[in-house]
């Protein structure tokens, strides 16, 4: 257990939206600007209190490289707060949390702001080693002749830029070639894929219908227009596994499961949480929405265990505060793939994992469905890289509080085998 209590005032973010739609003339730090300036406006926060702002990103723009700090100036933020900025793939938002959590425990800190963002349409597109080199030694060029000099000397292959590519730098393989591992070595077929896919449209269609995904965004206006953005743009109500079988696979041509339909797709967005002592919010009169149990981060065998952060996150945080997993009201995981979470939950209820893996007796235990996911997840809601666990924090809170429940779980698999898992109390 924590050994200071740490609160959840409240979350905000932005709408979702697919990659290469709206938000393509804008900056990552524009749009962390947006969800911090929505909390404030929320939660009716004083910026001149906010201690620290920490903001997770993957995809980094070079001349905001410390985005959380260009976020929180232009939201309003005082410049006398510290901001800071972190990485770790997927699971970016959650260590910004966890480092705001940090912060408060060991008393640097009363109230933070941390989340993540990220922007994938505004992804820097670089040169190869060859050209960059050529282009670090043309900093000392001198007059026309050298100029000349440098430009006839340049080849096509030069000029070709890097593709970027959803991959694991060690292996150089894709998350969705590793999807296909995992899903072939836990026997995911392609219809249950497709099946939990549909359910993760569907269930965000309700959610959104209902209220519940709205009323943890902020409008997005851009100008010239100004029109407001209101909603996440990649949920497909109309959805079926009929229509989902008819799509081929991505990653593998021929024997393949895994396609665009049942896999989360690249997405720009947004989100962020609001972080107090308790003493303080208190102090301060709010009132928080949950309290912060404990939390732990794995990191596993990249060759074989690319996509299992859940399982095994969730297995240390069980023990770290021994409790179990029947003793969770709401489960929120990431869903980087419907195969991803498939294999997943296998794992969490096989004994045999549990003994060989995990170092357990017995299995941690069968995930009930009728908590898991009930306002759809990443395959349908969107997954800006750097954002989503600050989404994740926001909803089981909510949650808990819609279903009267008194525990969450939230659990997400990252980039570099890592994964993360938090427990959240109603408060």
């Amino acid at each position: 257990m924590l050994p200071k209590k740490v609160v959840v005032i409240d979350g905000c973010r932005t709408p979702f939206l697919r990659s290469g739609t709206k938000y393509m003339d804008l900056m990552s730090y524009q749009l962390g600007q947006y969800a911090i300036k929505g909390l404030i406006d929320k939660t009716n926060i004083d910026p001149a209190l906010v201690d620290r702002v920490i903001m997770g990103t993957v995809i980094s723009n070079i001349k905001t490289s410390n985005v959380a700090r260009e976020s929180a100036l232009t939201a309003g933020v005082p410049h006398t707060t510290p901001c800071h900025t972190v990485t770790q793939a997927c699971i970016s938002a959650n260590r910004a949390i966890a480092s705001g959590i940090g912060e408060i425990v060991m008393g640097q800190a009363d109230i933070v702001i941390a989340g993540g963002v990220d922007n994938t349409s505004d992804t820097p597109i670089g040169f190869g080693k060859e050209m960059r080199k050529k282009l670090f030694k043309a900093q000392k060029l001198r007059g026309a002749g050298d100029t000349l000099k440098f430009v006839t000397g340049l080849r096509p292959s030069d000029i070709v830029p890097e593709r970027p590519a959803v991959a694991e730098y060690s292996t150089n393989r894709t998350m969705g070639q590793d999807c296909e591992i995992l899903a072939s070595t836990y026997d995911v077929g392609r219809e249950e894929q497709d099946a939990f896919a549909e359910r993760s449209h569907l269930f965000a269609a309700k959610a959104m219908e209902e209220g519940h995904l709205p009323a943890e965004m902020v409008p997005v206006s851009i100008p010239p227009n100004f029109s407001p953005i209101k909603k996440d743009n990649g949920v497909r109500g109309d959805t079926s596994k009929e229509k989902l079988a008819k799509l081929r696979p991505a990653f593998d041509k021929h024997h393949g499961t895994i396609t665009a339909g049942n896999a989360s797709f690249l997405t720009d967005g947004a989100a962020v949480v609001l972080l107090m002592s308790e003493e303080k919010a208190k102090e301060l009169g709010f009132t928080p929405k949950a309290r912060i149990v404990d939390f732990a981060f794995s990191g596993q065998d990249l060759e074989e265990e690319l996509l299992l952060g859940p399982t095994y996150a969730t297995a240390k945080v069980l023990k770290r505060t021994g409790m179990k997993l029947e003793d969770m009201d709401v489960i929120e995981f990431h869903e980087a793939f419907a195969g991803q979470i498939l294999a997943n939950l296998k794992c969490l209820a096989s004994d045999e994992f549990a003994k060989e893996k995990l170092g357990l007796d017995k299995a941690v235990g069968d995930v009930p469905m009728e908590k898991f996911n009930l306002w759809g997840g990443s395959l349908s809601i969107g997954h800006p890289f750097g954002a989503t666990g600050a989404r994740l924090v926001t909803t089981a809170a909510n949650r808990l509080h819609h279903e009267n429940g008194k525990y969450a779980l939230i659990a997400a698999c990252a980039a570099g085998a890592h994964g993360h898992a938090m427990i959240l109390e109603k408060i």
